[in-house]
């Protein structure tokens, strides 16, 4: 992970950012992910792993943290957290089915923290006046749990208004084709002048649908797939730097129109 991303480079990202929210205010749209972009679940992560553990007799699992989870894969995340080849090769599949049943629940995203630096950043371009639009590949039924995390990490909650969270309403629709219809939504809204996700599919889909807005690419973990961030896209680990994003905010309000 983190493979792209310079820290060197990051906070001249950060500043670019926000001087394009505030220079298209009010009118502008910041897209932000949520899911290893401006949120970890990893917590949620562990916690299920841990909660396998205790149905499955598994102690080892009692001790499992976000750090086992490098990545989307399970049975790498079994390992670090000191199950035998014996043990995964028994409970890999029951594991990944308990996975799937309690991943995407409104009760377990609650235990999601913020990435770094992301709050603040977020309540930055809140500032610029510009609007934001968290778009998610979350289901519409995490809706609550998502609220309390947001409101709990100090992010803008949605308003309606400014600050907009667009989830899944299709469970039949896979991440990539709901992006596609969340960016026509998003149009709606406004012209997009920045985007934040950590999917390299959907980097490119927003780099390509939107070559006038600064897409960034957020190096942190995605599904694993084959796919590599177009040329010219830049990529940050989270959202901290050295000056701090309050006075990068402040100056780009200030040579706002």
């Amino acid at each position: 992970m983190n493979g792209r991303a310079r820290h060197d480079a990051q906070e001249k990202i950060l500043a670019a950012a926000l001087s394009r929210a505030a220079g298209a205010a009010p009118a502008g749209v910041v897209v932000l992910d949520l899911d290893s972009t401006l949120l970890d679940n990893r917590p949620r992560q562990a916690r299920i792993l841990q909660d396998y553990g205790r149905v499955a007799g598994l102690p080892a699992l009692l001790e499992a943290r976000p750090e086992h989870w490098q990545g989307w894969d399970l049975e790498v995340a079994l390992t670090n957290a000191g199950l035998s080849p014996a043990e995964i090769a028994a409970h890999a599949a029951p594991a990944r089915r308990f996975w799937a049943e309690w991943f995407f629940t409104s009760a377990y995203c609650r235990l999601d923290g913020a990435i770094p630096g992301a709050a603040e950043f977020v309540r930055a371009l809140a500032r610029t006046g510009a609007r934001l639009a968290y778009v998610t590949g979350r289901p519409a039924h995490m809706r609550d749990g998502t609220l309390h995390v947001l409101r709990r990490e100090g992010f803008p909650p949605p308003d309606g208004d400014g600050v907009r969270l667009l989830m899944k309403d299709d469970l039949a629709l896979g991440d990539d084709a709901w992006k596609e219809v969340a960016a026509v939504r998003v149009e709606r809204i406004g012209p997009v002048v920045a985007a934040f996700d950590n999917e390299p599919a959907h980097v490119n889909l927003y780099a390509r649908r939107w070559p006038g807005a600064l897409v960034v690419h957020l190096d942190t973990d995605h599904s694993a797939r084959p796919i590599e961030v177009l040329p010219g896209v830049p990529a940050i680990a989270d959202f901290r730097a050295a000056s701090g994003v309050s006075d990068a905010a402040g100056s780009a309000t200030a040579g706002a129109p």
